[in-house]
């Protein structure tokens, strides 16, 4: 006599007691007899109401001897087991990704079947696991019932509320080989690799540039688009990328949240504050190939470029003067407005442009910073000095 003489007249599926056989048949007709008192959640078998229970009183009698983690499942605490011994027994045939649990590889199957069989009712998007689909109604419904206790900030998921509670403790878990960077998360790591690597695998169709990220690609389409999706509230510009906006915030807020250790001046964007250190540092890694000089900014090179090709394409309206720079027409102009907007709070002095007023302040501190090679004579200006120095050369360029 066989040990499982109960068999499904459904699936066949065979058992060895009556019990679990009507147990099972729930399966098969969608009956669930057993409710929650609490919430109303019903069940097909007794066992999953009682674990369920365990969430309204927060019982979880099953602990983690590696790290202490407790679970109100014991099903539960052998799943998160694998986090310490890094089983995974269940692999991709595609692929041969591996995973801890069944439920994930599952998952993972539908990136290769292309399968998103959840659907968002408000837009229409639709994900391969319900869970994603969960987390995407958050965005419609603004719900953010994660919070820090540090800041308050909240989120709607909780794997972001971790992520943010890094920047707090300061925690850079994963470092890079090539170079020994930290980051706070693995998939940042992952993006900094490519630095090295030199991968950029997606091109834009358009042009046919090469993108480390896909994000940066997407970014990237809305200077040929001209799509500025991202709008401000306060002055109504608008950008291509989030971020540009909230960089842009700034310039209403006044927050300047980047400091420089040296000086102590602080800026809007890392990036100012990266090339404002090159004041310090002396660096200036863009080079002119024309004539060699170096400058601290790419932007300061192509201005330099011009005075090699002659290029002039700001042009004054009323005299018709050119100017390779608009910043310096813009400079010209005030000299036809007689505009004099920086004064000597020493003797009231006015000046056109702020660089006279601060070499006309050396006048009074008496600083002459600027020195002979030759003699050892110091001056305030650097013209003075290239003056000076030609009556160590005898070179006289001016003959009347």
């Amino acid at each position: 006599m066989s040990d499982k003489p109960h068999s499904c007249e459904v699936c066949g599926y065979p058992f060895a007691r009556k019990s679990n056989l009507l147990s099972h048949m729930t399966t098969h007709t969608g009956e669930k007899p057993h409710i929650c008192e609490v919430c109303g959640s019903s069940f097909a078998r007794k066992s999953y109401l009682v674990s369920h229970m365990k969430t309204h009183t927060g019982e979880k009698p099953y602990s983690c001897e590696v790290c202490g983690s407790s679970s109100a499942q014991k099903s539960t605490l052998l799943i998160h087991m694998k986090i310490h011994t890094g089983e995974k027994p269940h692999s991709c045939e595609v692929c041969g990704s591996s995973f801890a649990l069944k439920s994930n590889l599952m998952t993972h199957m539908k990136t290769h079947t292309g399968d998103k069989p959840h659907s968002c009712e408000v837009c229409g998007s639709s994900f391969a696991s319900k869970s994603t689909l969960l987390r995407h109604m958050k965005t419609h419904t603004g719900e953010k019932p994660h919070s820090c206790d540090v800041c308050v900030s909240s989120f709607a998921q909780k794997s972001t509320l971790l992520r943010h509670i890094k920047t707090h403790t300061g925690e850079k878990p994963h470092s890079c080989k090539v170079c020994g960077s930290s980051f706070a998360e693995k998939s940042t790591l992952l993006h900094h690799m490519k630095t090295h690597t030199g991968d950029k695998p997606h091109s834009c169709e358009v042009c046919g540039s090469s993108f480390a990220w896909k994000s940066t690609l997407l970014h990237h389409m809305n200077t040929h688009t001209g799509h500025k999706p991202h709008s401000c509230d306060v002055c109504g510009s608008s950008f291509a990328q989030k971020s540009t906006l909230l960089t842009h915030m700034r310039t209403h807020t006044g927050d300047k949240p980047h400091s420089c250790d040296v000086c102590g001046s602080s800026f809007a964007q890392k990036s100012t504050l990266l090339t404002h250190m090159r004041t310090h540092t002396g660096e200036k890694p863009h080079s002119c190939k024309v004539c060699g000089s170096s400058f601290a900014q790419k932007i300061h090179l192509l201005r330099h470029m011009k005075t090699h090709t002659g290029h002039k394409p700001h042009f004054c309206e009323i005299c018709g003067s050119s100017f390779a720079q608009k910043s310096n027409l813009y400079k010209h102009m005030k000299t036809h407005k007689g505009e004099k907007p920086h004064s000597c709070e020493v003797c009231g002095s006015s000046f056109t442009w702020k660089s006279n007023l601060m070499t006309h302040i050396k006048i009074h501190t008496g600083d002459k910073p600027l020195s002979c090679e030759v003699c050892s004579s110091s001056f305030a200006l650097k013209s003075t000095l290239l003056t000076h120095i030609k009556t160590h050369t005898g070179e006289k360029p001016h003959v009347w």
